[in-house]
C-alpha cells in the first residue's frame, strides 16, 4: 500500500511559496521541480490550499500568493486541507476472525491508533508554517556554512 505524500507536499508548497516569493517566478513546474513530481500534482495541491484559503492563485499565471501568516497556519491546518478526516493510521480488517490474532487484532488496535492520533495531532497543531521555514533556513544555512 502506497503512502500518501500529499500532506508533506502541501506544506513543501507552502514553504517554497513563501521562502522563494519575489525571487523566482512561482509557477506550478518551477514548485513542481523542487518536488521532483509533475506540475499537475502540484495544481492539484494547490487547489486544495486555496480552498483552504491559505493560498491565492490565478489561472494562467503563475505566482500564488500567501494570504496567511505562516505563524498563524498550524501543520494540523496543512493536514486537514490535504487529508481531511483520513485516519493517520489504518487497520486492515481483511484477517482471519477465526484466528485469535486475527479475530482480535482491529479492536486491539482501535484504542492504540486513536490515542497515537490524537496525540499526533495534537502536536501537529503546535508546530505552525513558520516553524518549518525557519527550520529549513537554519539547515541550509549550516550546509553553506559547511561548504
Amino acid at each position: 500500500m502506497k503512502v500518501s505524500t500529499r500532506f508533506s507536499d502541501s506544506i513543501h508548497i507552502l514553504a517554497f511559496i513563501c521562502i522563494y516569493q519575489g525571487k523566482i517566478t512561482l509557477s506550478s513546474t518551477n514548485i513542481a521541480g523542487s518536488l521532483e513530481t509533475s506540475p499537475v500534482v502540484v495544481r492539484r495541491l494547490m487547489t486544495s490550499l486555496k480552498e483552504a484559503g491559505f493560498i491565492k492563485t490565478k489561472h494562467g499565471t503563475p505566482d500564488p500568493e500567501l494570504l496567511v501568516d505562516p505563524q498563524k497556519i498550524t501543520l494540523l491546518d496543512v493536514y486537514l486541507a490535504t487529508e481531511g478526516q483520513t485516519p493517520l493510521f489504518t487497520i486492515d480488517h481483511n484477517t482471519n476472525p477465526q484466528c485469535i490474532v486475527g479475530g482480535n487484532i482491529q479492536s486491539t488496535l482501535e484504542d492504540y491508533y486513536h490515542h497515537a492520533e490524537t496525540a499526533a495531532k495534537a502536536k501537529l497543531q503546535q508546530i505552525t508554517l513558520q516553524d518549518v521555514i525557519d527550520t529549513i533556513l537554519v539547515k541550509q544555512a549550516e550546509k553553506e556554512k559547511q561548504s
